[in-house]
């Protein structure tokens, strides 16, 4: 009976109805309904979830969902998160205006003009294709240039799949990857890594040691400070002493009087 009851459950999980909408959230009307996570739960229907028209980030990463179309009419969606499902056509998100950061990353779009949907959106910034961490990917990134040609058609991008290209921060991020990438390079011959035997510290052994200063406010500051030290493991240990009495004191209280018969 039980395991009847459980696989109606999972079955519910399947199509995002109003009921799993409103116990999910706690809330009453779809439309106060802000923020939702969805995530791994086995949904290939989205349903009714187009009736949340304020909703501004939406987690849906790990299902089995292949059509956005319930997703047009969610135009005050701010984040959204479709990494990891069936996922090959993308034009329903053509409509929400307000989108500034898409994951995509794990689903089966083939080819850039899938995306040229996207186009329209002027404040998005953030498009995810590929995330190394988990392994995700699209057929799409297959094509070597792919990342030249996005940024060719969304110039307003400053994130592509989670490297910073353009804002505060690329030039840096640049810099330390073509640094790793000739490292990368130099460390490698034909395939085999490299000796080098003649690697040296770039600092001396003592560079991290605290080195005393001559200067007398200074040697007077760590006096005090010593000082101060000594006597707080003073108290620490006067505490504890006091604490360990008064510990035993009450083991003592708590323990049954004994009457000699």
């Amino acid at each position: 009976m039980d395991s009847k009851r459980d696989k109606d459950q999972d079955a519910d999980f399947e199509k995002i109805t109003a009921v799993l909408l409103k116990s999910r959230t706690g809330e009453f009307d779809l439309e106060s309904i802000l923020f939702l996570k969805f995530r791994g739960l086995g949904i290939h229907d989205l349903g009714c979830i187009g009736e949340c028209i304020n909703l501004e980030r939406l987690d849906l990463s790990g299902n089995n969902i292949a059509n956005l179309a319930p997703l047009s009419s969610l135009r005050l969606l701010v984040v959204l998160n479709v990494s990891a499902n069936r996922i090959s056509n993308i034009e329903p998100l053509s409509s929400c205006d307000s989108l500034q950061s898409l994951n995509v990353a794990g689903n089966v779009i083939s080819s850039i003009e899938n995306l040229h949907c996207l186009q329209p959106l002027r404040k998005l910034e953030n498009i995810r294709l590929k995330d190394n961490t988990y392994n995700y990917s699209n057929p799409v990134c297959r094509n070597t240039p792919y990342r030249n040609i996005l940024l060719e058609m969304f110039p307003n991008i400053k994130v592509l799949d989670g490297e910073r290209v353009v804002g505060r921060g690329s030039d840096l991020y640049q810099l330390c990857k073509d640094i790793d990438d000739t490292i990368k390079a130099g460390l490698y011959k034909n395939g085999q890594l490299s000796d080098y035997p003649d690697c040296k510290p770039w600092v001396e052994d003592n560079y991290w040691e605290i080195r005393r200063s001559n200067n007398a406010i200074i040697e007077e500051a760590y006096k005090q400070f010593n000082d101060v030290l000594h006597e707080c493991r003073l108290l620490n240990s006067r505490a504890t002493h006091m604490i360990s009495q008064t510990e035993r004191s009450l083991s003592l209280k708590k323990q049954p009087k004994q009457y000699a018969v």
